[in-house]
Formats: structure tokens, sequence, C-alpha cells
């Protein structure tokens, strides 16, 4: 495999990631999608690493952002139980207190 196959994946992955940001009204669903986001950008990390220089500099962003998705994942979660404490709904247009 060339890395235009790795590429075409990564590409797919962003675009279901927005498709998932941009079509769906459930937060989780939303924080889906950026978990895909950033999984295709460590997929073109890795793949421009190895078929570029042979450094370790493409695994060390990747792993640098998969400890951010992490801490963005526990951030994330514990808003979203937060206002579904509040509002009992995960929905973001439903959550309209917070804009006063």
């Amino acid at each position: 495999m060339g890395l235009g196959a790795y590429v075409a994946v990564s590409a797919a992955l962003f675009v279901l990631g927005l498709i998932a940001i941009l079509v769906r009204r459930n937060v989780i669903y939303i924080l889906m999608g950026i978990e895909m986001i950033l999984n295709a950008a460590n997929i073109n990390f890795v793949a421009f690493n190895r078929f570029g220089s042979m450094k370790l500099d493409g695994q060390m962003f990747a792993v640098f952002v998969i400890i951010l998705a992490a801490a963005e994942a526990a951030v994330a979660l514990a808003i979203v139980l937060n206002v579904f404490n509040l509002f009992d709904s995960v929905k973001p247009s439903e959550a309209d207190l917070l804009r006063e």
C-alpha cells in the first residue's frame, strides 16, 4: 500500500467526522465526530512520517493528539453530564439557559 491509500482512509474518516458534527443534534455524536477527525489527523501524521523521513516525529505528534483527545473526552463528557442533569437533555439546542 502506498501513501495514497492512507490519505484516502484519512480523508474518508475526516469527512465522516465532519458529517457527524454538522448533521447530528446530539452532543455525544458531536464528540464522536471530533474524535474521528482527530484520528484522521493521526493517520496522516503516521503515514507521512512513514513515507517521508524515518524519524519519529509523526508518531510523537500522534501520541500527543491521542493524549489531547483523551483529555478532551473526559472534560467534554463531564460537561455533557452536567448539562444533562440541568436540562434533562443532551441536545445542544435545548440548553438555552446558558445563553442568558
